[in-house]
């Protein structure tokens, strides 16, 4: 049974959010002034960065420790979301992992279209190496479209024969552009945050006639040899199908991953400082974090 806390956050989301009836600009904006809901804590440290290129910030707290390194990608459907609306949980991830964040800035469609985003996730990793730091002491995780973001880097490293991180985490990843899941399907749930409606559209704005290239759909890569997986999905999320889908090829590809099915849950609750549920998600991805790294 979902919280109370979470339960008043669906109450003030009934109707939906009615962002695929807006402008890119109009939902960048909403995104943007929703920024304040989701706070970083007062010992929170955002330090700006230019990572290979990239604009990014590295979030620290005290008990982040200089070698284990968790590279995160915000959500957003990729057309919107920025450090700004994702630092409060990239802190509390930090403090989760005891972990330095590197929260990049990468670029948005439509004025940036696949495969611009995945260009800058693996310029960052890339500088994160040529900066001493070791693979098997980083993660790579995001939520959402960053979630998706996160398995389709992990398949561009494998790719190009590059060093993986020694764990990655999905936070309601977005693996399937098509939206062919049956949790997909207009009315197959009750999603206050998304609709098929609005992520179709998203999706053309992001990959155009690429919508099943691995890179911008990872559900359709070749998921041997990734390392270990977390992902974390709510029953009341349109891209629920995208999680379970996407563990069970991994599996079968001989991916260890680590499916967690959180009842009644919302998109990405993570980002809800007060939801309590979103606290013990945050707690289990410090600890799977901290166990591969």
């Amino acid at each position: 049974m979902p919280s109370i806390e979470h339960e008043q956050i669906v109450a003030m989301m009934s109707g939906g959010l009615g962002l695929e009836e807006m402008s890119v600009d109009e939902q960048r904006e909403i995104m943007e002034a929703s920024a304040d809901m989701f706070p970083a804590e007062a010992d929170v440290v955002a330090s700006e960065v230019d990572a290979g290129g990239v604009p990014a910030d590295w979030i620290t707290v005290d008990q982040s420790k200089v070698d284990r390194i968790v590279l995160y990608f915000h959500g957003g459907a990729y057309v919107m979301g920025s450090r700004n609306t994702h630092r409060g949980l990239a802190g509390r991830i930090a403090r989760a992992a005891k972990a330095r964040v590197l929260l990049p800035e990468f670029r948005l469609a439509p004025e940036h279209p696949f495969p611009a985003a995945v260009d800058d996730a693996t310029t960052c990793w890339r500088w994160l190496l040529t900066e001493g730091y070791a693979p098997h002491r980083m993660a790579i995780a995001g939520d959402s479209s960053g979630g998706g973001l996160t398995l389709a880097t992990l398949l561009a490293l494998k790719a190009a024969g590059e060093p993986l991180p020694a764990c990655a985490v999905g936070l309601s990843p977005w693996t399937d552009l098509e939206g062919k899941g049956p949790t997909a399907e207009p009315g197959a749930v009750d999603d206050p945050m998304l609709s098929p409606e609005g992520l179709r559209l998203s999706s053309k704005q992001y990959a155009g006639a690429d919508l099943r290239n691995p890179l911008a759909a990872p559900l359709h890569g070749d998921l041997k040899d990734l390392p270990p997986l977390l992902l974390q999905v709510g029953t009341r999320e349109i891209l629920l199908s995208d999680s379970t889908r996407f563990a069970e090829k991994a599996q079968a590809a001989g991916v260890g991953v680590t499916l967690e099915i959180e009842e009644g849950l919302i998109h990405v609750w993570h980002m809800f400082p007060d939801v309590p549920e979103a606290q013990s998600a945050i707690e289990r991805i410090g600890a799977f974090i901290e166990h591969n790294c």
